[in-house]
């Protein structure tokens, strides 16, 4: 019988003795994990893996202490990561699952609908306040951004605040979700968010890193490369564990498991 409680469940079967997986990570990658799970399940409908969110960060470090199958992450994993995992004799395999289209996104009612990429580091390091200073209306900006263990939130001050640092009075979220939530709720609220969690709470800027050219994050945009701020997906898993999740990855990685990628919002790979 098909178990979905916000856990998808799926089942391989290694050495003929059935063996539960997990996966665990990124906000990000979970709603694509709970897909991809979710469909796998209907062709393996004895299934029994857990998909649970935490953060890139939380995946991760269950990954090196050996308590889940596969780390979920939006960004790649860090040099002291891999070296745990190395001189535990568990080499770590890395599977770009999925492109990440990474939304900017402010209240609907917001007149504002493009920004550069030095306005939004301006806005994000708290040198930019006000909205009147990037063309709209005198409203006071209200940032939010994801918690430091998100891999978005790493990705993000690379890449558009050029690894500077947050502002000081950032509303850091634990979810994903809390973010399309608050902003949808707050006039002169900014935040970022994966194309997939885009909906009609929020709305979505063009954005622009030559300062000429702005472009909306659309599957489109980012699979013709034109979208500035696109990010790759990934699963980790150790290769002591790659025959136990080698079917849920083969099948996430198949044209099947590609056509989902698209469907949840996200760019495929294939």
């Amino acid at each position: 019988m098909k178990r979905i409680v916000m856990l998808i469940a799926a089942l391989t079967l290694v050495g003929g003795q059935a063996m539960a997986q997990k996966l665990k990570g990124s906000h990000s990658v979970l709603p694509l994990a709970q897909k991809e799970a979710e469909n796998y399940l209907k062709q393996n409908p004895s299934a029994d893996v857990t998909v649970t969110g935490g953060g890139s960060g939380v995946g991760l470090a269950a990954l090196i202490d050996n308590t889940t199958d596969i780390a979920m992450a939006s960004r790649k994993i860090k040099i002291d990561e891999r070296l745990k995992l190395q001189n535990a004799k568990r080499p770590v395999v890395e599977k770009i699952v999925a492109l990440d289209a990474l939304a900017v996104v402010v209240n609907p009612k917001n007149p504002v609908s493009q920004l550069t990429r030095e306005q939004l580091e301006g806005i994000f390091t708290g040198k930019i306040t006000n909205w009147k200073q990037v063309g709209g209306p005198d409203m006071k900006i209200v940032v939010y951004s994801r918690e430091t263990s998100s891999g978005t939130y790493e990705f993000f001050k690379e890449s558009v605040l050029k690894n500077k640092n947050y502002m000081a009075s950032v509303l850091s979220m634990p979810a994903t979700g809390a973010i399309i939530q608050s902003v949808s709720q707050t006039p002169g609220a900014i935040g970022y968010v994966g194309h997939a969690y885009v909906n009609d709470d929020v709305k979505a800027l063009k954005v622009s890193y030559d300062g000429k050219t702005f472009v909306e994050p659309t599957y489109a945009n980012a699979k013709n490369k034109t979208y500035p701020v696109v990010r790759p997906l990934y699963f980790y898993y150790t290769k002591d564990r790659e025959a136990k999740v080698g079917p849920l990855v083969n099948y996430v990685m198949s044209p099947e498991g590609q056509k989902w990628v698209k469907e949840v919002g996200y760019i495929d790979v294939l």
